[in-house]
């Protein structure tokens, strides 16, 4: 439990501004976290965070039942449209979509805040049902298995040290090549070549624990 607590801060950080307080959200997401770990069973051959994330969420549901669908704050809202207005201007600027940086840092805000924003944009997926029969609306961009697995590989993207963190960050969300990232951070190629290769090691054995 306590190598998984990043799994309840994750899952409740996808409801922040969604009119629970962050505490509340964190306190019911360690409680699914901790009947995961009462039922998992590790012989079926699933990951752990598999396992989880949908169990977590599924406390989490239950402090929105009483009120239905979760709801976006107006000024989540208005920040959601700020954000999507930059993400348009930075595209047909540079012919490509911009990272959540590039975004946050056009709308001064944090990448954090940019980030859940722009998540708050997307058109809401129903990921389960409740027991009545009501759904969960939560914006995300895909199936509750990719959810999961993006939520793993940031989690430890975040364990990362700092340097690290801005090598995966150029390579793989700004498109930069090993030169250009070399150059950003003061390295050589083969240094960054080497290193991304230990990176992208640990990051696959995250996947397979």
């Amino acid at each position: 439990m306590e190598d998984n607590l990043g799994l309840a801060h994750l899952c409740a950080r996808r409801f922040m501004g969604r009119g629970v307080e962050y505490e509340d959200l964190f306190q019911a997401g360690c409680v699914g976290l901790v009947k995961a770990a009462e039922h998992f069973d590790p012989s079926r051959g699933v990951r752990f965070s598999t396992y989880a994330v949908p169990v977590i969420l599924g406390e989490i549901r239950g402090l929105f039942r009483a009120g239905g669908a979760v709801r976006i704050s107006r000024g989540m809202r208005d920040l959601a449209r700020q954000a999507q207005a930059e993400a348009d201007r930075l595209r047909r600027e540079t012919g490509r979509a911009p990272s959540v940086d590039q975004v946050a840092k056009g709308l001064g805000v944090t990448p954090e805040k940019a980030a859940l924003a722009l998540g708050a944009g997307q058109a809401p997926l129903s990921l389960t049902g409740g027991e009545e029969g009501e759904e969960l609306q939560i914006p995300v961009e895909a199936p509750e298995e990719r959810l999961t697995e993006r939520m793993t590989l940031f989690d430890a993207i975040g364990r990362l040290e700092e340097r690290d963190r801005q090598l995966i960050a150029l390579r793989y969300f700004q498109g930069k090549t090993q030169v250009e990232t070399a150059r950003v951070l003061g390295m050589t190629q083969v240094q960054v070549s080497r290193r991304e290769k230990k990176l992208l090691a640990f990051l696959r054995g995250q996947f397979s624990e």
